[in-house]
């Protein structure tokens, strides 16, 4: 069986290069494509294909990808969590020391004098009084959300010296294994801002997390404090923050997402959206999601979904059904009622849910007929069966 594979932006030729020529086709424009990939292209509002089987985000955040929607209609979500981890750290630490050390504007204040020789000298030595900074070792970072890219911020900042204290009531077991055992835990949110000389935020833009540095959080910041955001806009309250910008209480705000003229506030260190533009990051990411697509399309085993449970079941021989269905009683019954009924013997099954969805996958012995895959179909609940 051959893929169609539909691609809406530029995908790294390492990822492309997991799908195999004989087995898969790879192109920017397909009317009835099996999978999509994608990285920044703004999927809301576009018609999807009812051969979608599923969709793949070549990134971590999936703001652009409509999920829920995706979900109803039985399609996994992919994303590459940790892919570009290590681009964004360092990012992360060029922002504090930008921060540390008045770095942008020490920078700017040399590029407009208009001086040569002594005079420059001079100029240099007399305005560098102004930039004076601070020291990281023995500062208080805060870290809001221990994910794969706050694990490695936090990791990376104790060994440059600084305490690091760090909240996310819902960390993985992984992630709590890849942490170092130096970061603190802070009792609240309230309590991180109100003890950090640094804050910096990773985790998704959702409606719980909109405006997450909220007001009063803001208000509770230490007065020289710096706040980064190199996770998603609408995470900071940012009219809370400039008020504090405005009154020189706050150092500076480091942020990836510029908006309006308040990127070019004094306090304001504002970047393009480059936590993952490197190279590597995005080989790292195509690569991830191209293994997943394939694995998914070939097995039915779901890596790294957005919307979907985490489902992974080694082949057993035979024939495997795969089913996406609403997360409601007897419907695992109901199916192998139907495979029962039909002769088939069932050599191994796995069903998980999430939310509102539900996964199963199911080996059986022998070939499956067609009109066991519509019975199965025809369930009330059922979002989409595949037979592989």
């Amino acid at each position: 069986m051959t893929y169609k594979v539909l691609t809406l932006n530029n995908i790294a030729a390492e990822g492309m290069n997991r799908l195999p020529r004989e087995q898969y086709e790879v192109a920017s424009e397909f009317t009835h494509p099996d999978a999509i990939m994608l990285r920044s292209f703004k999927m809301h509002g576009m018609d999807i294909p009812d051969t979608v089987k599923i969709v793949g985000r070549a990134g971590a955040g999936v703001n652009n990808v409509p999920v829920e929607a995706l979900g109803k209609l039985g399609i996994p979500v992919l994303n590459a969590p940790g892919a570009n981890a290590n681009a964004v750290k360092e990012l992360v630490l060029a922002g504090i020391l930008l921060a540390a050390r008045n770095v942008t504007g020490a920078w700017q204040y040399v590029k407009e004098l208009e001086l040569e020789g002594d005079a420059l000298k001079k100029a240099v030595e007399a305005g560098k009084k102004q930039y004076v900074g601070y020291e990281l070792p023995g500062k208080t970072l805060g870290v809001v959300g221990l994910g794969a890219i706050g694990v490695e911020v936090a990791n990376a900042a104790l060994g440059l010296g600084m305490r690091v204290i760090g909240f996310d009531p819902s960390i993985t077991v992984s992630n709590a294994w890849n942490m170092s055992a130096g970061v603190e835990q802070a009792v609240s949110l309230d309590d991180l801002c109100s003890r950090a000389d640094l804050v910096t935020v990773h985790v998704p833009l959702i409606e719980a997390t909109k405006n997450l540095i909220s007001e009063s959080r803001i208000k509770l910041l230490k007065d020289d404090a710096v706040v980064l955001n190199f996770a998603r806009d609408g995470i900071v309250d940012e009219d809370a923050l400039f008020a504090r910008l405005d009154a020189k209480t706050l150092r500076y705000y480091v942020t990836d997402f510029p908006i309006n003229d308040r990127k070019n506030h004094a306090r304001v260190i504002a970047l393009p959206h480059l936590g993952a533009s490197t190279g590597e990051a995005e080989t790292n990411c195509a690569v991830m999601v191209a293994e997943n697509i394939r694995e998914y399309l070939e097995n039915g085993n779901i890596r790294h979904s957005v919307n979907f449970p985490e489902a992974i079941m080694p082949r057993n021989g035979g024939q495997r059904i795969t089913v996406a269905n609403a997360n409601i009683p007897n419907m695992v019954g109901q199916i192998t009622t139907i495979l029962a009924d039909a002769n088939l013997n069932i050599v191994d099954l796995l069903n998980k849910s999430r939310g509102d969805i539900a996964y199963t996958v199911i080996d059986v012995e022998g070939d499956v007929p067609e009109d066991v895959i519509a019975k199965i179909a025809g369930i009330k609940g059922v979002l989409k069966v595949r037979s592989i």
